[in-house]
């Protein structure tokens, strides 16, 4: 029997998604979910991210890691209603769910109130804003799962590998560390001992400490063999226009941002703006020729990143012009109390993001990439 041989479009398609476009798919999410406060649209991003990420994340522990993001999302919306119960609301109601004793403070704390009166249009009200963020962290728990961040570092100009290193040891600091205190929990289990209280937390703590030094030597190690901070001369003219062009491109951006923010500035902010981008990334361009790497095969960024981008950016656009055409649908109101609606071209945007689980077959785990 002959082998079969794949061509280049079948190769293509077997290859992962490009780790910038699952990042942009959720951070563009995210950016829809600042956009409104009403819960049934919130709702709805999250599960379509949660969908998605269901049928597309990889095995490895970013990807477990998406369990703690939704755990830090519940706390998040815990604590807000919490504090919206002890410090009071500065929205008015009427109907008052349970009285606290109230604490007296002097006259130059006017404004805060330690106490009193919970009234369900209070309440309402904090869980709304608190689940605007919780959908926000959710988002960005689904970019950690679906694309782990050392694969945005094979991505990154030369002129930030430096930086990208130091963010991806960073990101990845914690789901290892979950991932050890799991394993650890689920050993001491099985030999039957406590992996609970002070006792069982300090037992197991110690381990893992342990094991984030060991992995630390041992990665600074691999950095050392493969010639990390290794760079390239270059003349002292190239130096000084990499320089240049990025600070006055960071200032141009500065600036642009500035004028487009102000009606001041509405006519010259965006060419500034633009100019600025342009400065910064010829910056980058010319940065990158002091870093001496090669890239072991590099994800190409094809139309399926395209569509995973797209379909992010669309949902984003569309909720920002809905919140601007209709602000009361995607903000309802708490008083007079009554229960949201949900509007329909609106959540039929949301619905642009199960694109990617649609649309975009899962790549099979490469046996030689490390879990």
């Amino acid at each position: 029997m002959t082998p079969s041989r794949c061509g280049p479009l079948e190769a293509g398609r077997r290859s992962p998604v490009h780790p910038g476009a699952w990042w942009l798919w959720a951070l563009s999410l995210g950016t829809a979910a600042t956009r409104t406060t009403n819960p049934l649209l919130l709702a709805l991003l999250i599960s379509a991210s949660a969908y998605v990420v269901a049928t597309h994340r990889s095995p490895t522990p970013t990807a477990r890691s998406y369990t703690a993001f939704v755990r830090l999302a519940l706390a998040v919306l815990l604590v807000r209603l919490l504090f919206a119960t002890a410090l009071g609301s500065p929205i008015p109601g009427t109907h008052t769910l349970l009285t606290l004793p109230e604490v007296p403070l002097p006259h130059w704390a006017q404004g805060i109130r330690l106490g009193g009166e919970v009234t369900a249009e209070a309440l309402l009200f904090a869980a709304y804003d608190g689940l605007k963020l919780a959908a926000l962290l959710i988002c960005v728990g689904a970019a950690n799962a679906l694309a782990a961040p050392s694969r945005l570092l094979k991505s990154l100009p030369g002129a930030l590998y430096e930086t990208g290193v130091a963010v991806v040891v960073a990101l990845t600091f914690a789901p290892h560390l979950v991932a050890d205190v799991q394993r650890l929990r689920a050993a001491r289990r099985l030999r039957g001992r406590p992996d609970r209280g002070l006792r069982g937390l300090l037992q197991v703590g110690l381990p893992v400490l342990e094991g984030a030094l060991e992995r630390s030597v041992a990665l600074a190690a691999a950095m050392e063999a493969r010639g990390y901070g290794r760079t390239a001369e270059v003349p002292a003219r190239v130096r000084r226009t990499t320089t240049a062009l990025t600070l006055g491109g960071l200032l141009g951006v500065c600036a642009g941002t500035y004028g487009l923010l102000t009606a001041e500035g509405g006519t010259y902010g965006l060419p500034v703006l633009l100019a600025g981008v342009a400065a910064a990334l010829a910056g980058l361009r010319l940065g990158g020729r002091r870093s001496l790497r090669t890239r072991y095969r590099p994800d190409p960024w094809d139309a399926r990143a395209w569509l995973v981008t797209g379909s992010g950016a669309a949902v984003a656009a569309l909720l920002t012009l809905a919140s601007a055409r209709d602000p009361e649908a995607l903000h309802p109101g708490v008083v007079p109390l009554v229960a949201p609606t949900l509007p329909l071209w609106p959540a039929a945007a949301v619905l642009l993001a199960l694109l990617p689980a649609l649309a975009v077959p899962k790549a099979p785990t490469d046996p030689k990439e490390p879990s």
